[in-house]
C-alpha cells in the first residue's frame, strides 16, 4: 500500500447528488490525480496530509475508487519523506528582488509607488491562498507563487521585446489579475459565495480600478491597465468579458497562460488525460 500526500483537494457532487472529492496526490515517483467516492466535504483529508490507496480504478486514464479504499494518513512533519513534495509559498526575498528588478525597468513615476506599495501589501495574503481548487497551483501560496512565476517571465521577457509597450501596465496587470481570489476561496481550496456572485475577474478589476482612482492615476491609463485584468483569460470560452486589444493586455493573459499551463503538466501523472489540457500527457 502506498503512500501519498495530498497536494490538493476539491469537493463535487454527483448527477445523483452523491458527494465525492478530486484530489491531487503525489509520492516521490509519481503525481495523480484522483476521485474519491462518497466523501463528506467535511471530512478529511485535508491538503498537507497522508493518504494510502487500498484500489485505485483506471478508466482510460481517469482515476478513482471508493471511500473504503482510501485511508486517511498523518500530517507530515519537516523529517517525513513525502514533506517537501508540497509546494510551499515563495520566500519574500526571491519577490522583493523580481519586484525591484521590475521597478527598475519603469520610467512612469506616478505608477512605481503604487507597484511598490502593493507588491509589499499582496505578500501576505497571497501566500496563504490557492490560485484554484484543483487546476493549477491549487495549494495555500499557490497564489503568490503563480503571481510571481508571471512576474519574473515579464523580468526576462521586456527586454527581448522588439517592440515598445508600457511594462507599468503589465506589472500592475499581473499583481491585481487574480486578487480576487482571496475571496472566491478559502485558505484551504473551498469555493466560496463569491465565486459564483462576482467572480475573481470582476473583483480583481473592481479593486485596482479603486486603487489607481485612489493615487490620482490618469483615467486613460486607468483604463489600459483595467483592460489587461479583464482580458487575462483571453477568450469568452474561458469566462473573459472582454478579449486582449493591447500589447500588454495580450501579453498578461500569454503569461498566465504559461505559469498556469506549464504547472498543470507538472503535476499531471504519466499518461494521464488532463481535461484543462484537452489531452494526454507523457512524461
Amino acid at each position: 500500500m502506498k503512500e501519498y500526500l495530498v497536494i490538493s483537494r476539491a469537493n463535487g457532487v454527483t448527477r445523483n447528488g452523491s458527494p465525492y472529492i478530486q484530489l491531487k496526490v503525489a509520492a516521490l515517483d509519481e503525481t495523480m490525480n484522483i476521485s474519491v467516492w462518497d466523501v463528506q466535504p467535511t471530512a478529511g483529508p485535508v491538503v498537507g496530509q497522508t493518504v494510502f490507496f487500498y484500489q485505485i480504478k483506471d478508466n482510460n486514464g481517469k482515476k478513482s475508487c471508493a471511500l473504503a479504499d482510501m485511508k486517511v494518513g498523518e500530517m507530515p512533519m519537516l523529517d517525513h519523506p513525502l514533506y517537501n513534495l508540497l509546494p510551499r509559498p515563495i520566500r519574500r526575498d526571491a519577490w522583493d528582488r523580481c519586484v525591484e528588478a521590475l521597478v527598475r525597468l519603469c520610467t512612469d513615476r506616478q505608477l512605481i509607488p503604487v507597484i511598490q506599495d502593493f507588491a509589499d501589501k499582496l505578500y501576505r495574503p497571497y501566500s496563504e491562498y490557492p490560485a484554484a481548487t484543483s487546476v493549477h497551483h491549487a495549494y495555500p501560496g499557490g497564489l503568490l507563487n503563480h503571481t510571481h512565476q508571471m512576474l519574473h517571465m515579464l523580468e526576462g521577457l521586456y527586454p527581448c521585446l522588439p517592440y515598445p509597450i508600457k511594462v507599468e501596465r503589465c506589472i500592475l496587470a499581473i499583481l491585481f489579475h487574480d486578487y480576487g481570489k482571496v475571496y472566491e476561496y478559502s485558505r484551504q481550496g473551498e469555493t466560496m459565495p463569491d465565486m459564483y456572485l462576482l467572480g475573481h475577474i470582476y473583483l480583481s478589476a473592481h479593486k485596482l480600478q479603486n486603487v489607481l482612482d485612489a493615487q490620482g492615476i490618469d483615467p486613460e491609463e486607468t483604463k489600459r491597465i483595467v483592460h489587461c485584468v479583464l482580458a487575462h483569460h483571453g477568450t469568452r470560452e474561458f469566462g473573459s468579458p472582454v478579449l486582449p486589444c493591447t500589447q500588454e493586455a495580450a501579453i498578461v493573459n500569454y503569461l498566465d497562460n504559461i505559469s498556469a499551463k506549464a504547472e498543470i503538466m507538472n503535476g499531471s501523472g504519466d499518461m494521464e488525460a488532463n481535461m484543462a489540457l484537452g489531452t494526454h500527457v507523457v512524461k
